[in-house]
C-alpha cells in the first residue's frame, strides 16, 4: 500500500472516530435529558396532587405541606387551567413589564401549547365530573441541556478546524524551509564540480580542437550549470522578466527531442503570433521539462506528447498532454503533494516543485485538467498576463 493511501486511511479512521464520539455524546445527552424529564414529570405529579388537595381543602385541612410543595417549584413553568380552559394560576412564566390582562393572555397561550404537546396532568376533583389541568413545560435546565451538546460539538469542531489549519500552516512553513535549504545546498554542492568540469573542458578544447565529442561534453556541462542555477533560484524569489513563451516552449521541445526515444513524438499547437509574459524563463522551462519527462515515463517510451498554448485574454493557457497510462481518480488530488509518486524509483518532488514555481513565483495555477487510466493525462497551466 502506498504511503499516501495509508495517510488517507488514517484520515478516514479519524473522521469516523470523530463521528462516533459525536453520536455517542448526543446519545448520552439524550438519555440524560430523558431521565431528567421523567423526574420533572414525577415532581409535577406531586405538585398536581398538591393543587388537588388545595382545591378540596376545607377550614380544618392543614395546608402547610401543600403550600410548601407548591412554593418550592422555582424552575418548571406551570399553568393551571379549569375544565373550560380558563387560567386559574401560573408560575415561572416570564411576564416582564406586562399588565394583568396581557399576563393572563400569555399564560393562556402557553397553556394551550402545553396541552397540544401533551405536557399536562389532569386532576379530577371530588365530584369526578370537574377537573383541572396542570400544564407544565421543560425547565430552563433541561432546555439548556438540550442545546449544550450541539454547542459543545460546535466548539470542538471549531477547535479541531483551527488546530488542523495551524498544523497545516506550520507544516507548510517547515516544508518551505526544507525546500529552501535543500535547494541552496544542492546548488552549492554542484558548484565546485561544475567549475572543475568547465576548466577541464577548456583544457580539452585547447589540446584537441578538432574532437567532435568535446562540444557535446561542453553542452552537458552547461546543462549542469543551468540546473544548479535553477536550484539556487528555488531558494529565493526570482524576478520575472518579459519573455517569449513560444521560444521557451521550443527550447524545451528541442531539449526533449535529443534525449527521448524516436518512438515518442512531440507535437506543438501554438498560436501564429508570439505571446509575451513575465516569467523566469529558466524556472518555467524546468516546469515544462518536468511535465514532459513525466509524460515520457507514463508512456514507457512510446506515444505522443502534445504541447498546446493559447492566449485567453487576461491569461495564457498551456497544456501538456500525453497518451500514457493515466492517473487513478483517487490519486489526482495527491500528484502535487511532496513525496507522492507512482514510479518505483521516484522521489515525488518534481510536480511539487513545478506547483511551487507556477503558483508562488509566477502567481499562476497548475492542475490536472483530465486523466483517464489507459488513455493519458493533460496538465494545464494558467499564467496571468
Amino acid at each position: 500500500m502506498h504511503w499516501t493511501d495509508q495517510i488517507r486511511n488514517v484520515k478516514i479512521i479519524l473522521v469516523i472516530s470523530a463521528i462516533v464520539i459525536a453520536v455517542a455524546s448526543l446519545v448520552v445527552s439524550h438519555y440524560l435529558v430523558k431521565d431528567l424529564s421523567m423526574e420533572e414529570r414525577a415532581k409535577m405529579g406531586v405538585w398536581a396532587e398538591a393543587m388537588r388537595s388545595l382545591n378540596l381543602a376545607d377550614e380544618n385541612t392543614d395546608l402547610n405541606l401543600v403550600l410548601k410543595v407548591i412554593d418550592e417549584n422555582h424552575t418548571i413553568p406551570v399553568v393551571v387551567t379549569d375544565k373550560q380552559g380558563n387560567v386559574q394560576t401560573f408560575r415561572n412564566i416570564k411576564l416582564e413589564g406586562k399588565t394583568y390582562e396581557d399576563s393572563l393572555k400569555v399564560a393562556t397561550e402557553r397553556a394551550q401549547e402545553m396541552l397540544a404537546s401533551g405536557r399536562y396532568i389532569r386532576i379530577f376533583l371530588e365530584d369526578k365530573q370537574d377537573y383541572i389541568d396542570v400544564c407544565y413545560d421543560e425547565s430552563v435546565m433541561i432546555k439548556r441541556l438540550n442545546i449544550y451538546p450541539i454547542v459543545q460539538l460546535g466548539v470542538v469542531m471549531i477547535f479541531v478546524v483551527v488546530a488542523i489549519f495551524a498544523l497545516l500552516t506550520s507544516k507548510r512553513a517547515e516544508q518551505n524551509k526544507v525546500w529552501v535549504g535543500l535547494s541552496k545546498e544542492t546548488a552549492h554542492q554542484l558548484g565546485t564540480p561544475i567549475s572543475s568540469l568547465m576548466a577541464w573542458t577548456e583544457i580539452l578544447k585547447e589540446n584537441y580542437p578538432d574532437d567532435e565529442l568535446i562540444p557535446e561534453m561542453d553542452k552537458d556541462v552547461k546543462r549542469l550549470q543551468l540546473i544548479a542555477d535553477r536550484f539556487s533560484k528555488i531558494g529565493s524569489m526570482p524576478q520575472p522578466v518579459p519573455s517569449s513563451l513560444i521560444e521557451v516552449m521550443n527550447h524545451v521541445i528541442d531539449y526533449m527531442d535529443h534525449r527521448t526515444s524516436q518512438n515518442v513524438k512531440m507535437e506543438k499547437v501554438f498560436p501564429p503570433q508570439d505571446i509575451i509574459v513575465k516569467i523566469n524563463a529558466s524556472l518555467f522551462e524546468w516546469v515544462i521539462e518536468n511535465l514532459c519527462k513525466n509524460a515520457v515515463d507514463a508512456m514507457e517510451g512510446t506515444g505522443r506528447i502534445t504541447l498546446f498554448m493559447q492566449d485567453e485574454g487576461d491569461k495564457v493557457a498551456i497544456e501538456v498532454s500525453d497518451t500514457g497510462k493515466g492517473i487513478r481518480k483517487k490519486d489526482v488530488g495527491n500528484v502535487f503533494k511532496p513525496g507522492f509518486t507512482t514510479k518505483k524509483r521516484g522521489w515525488g518532488l518534481g510536480l511539487s516543485l513545478a506547483k511551487r514555481i507556477v503558483e508562488e513565483y509566477h502567481k499562476g495555477h497548475i492542475y490536472v485538467k483530465s486523466s483517464e487510466v489507459g488513455k493519458g493525462t493533460t496538465f494545464r497551466i494558467e499564467l496571468p498576463k
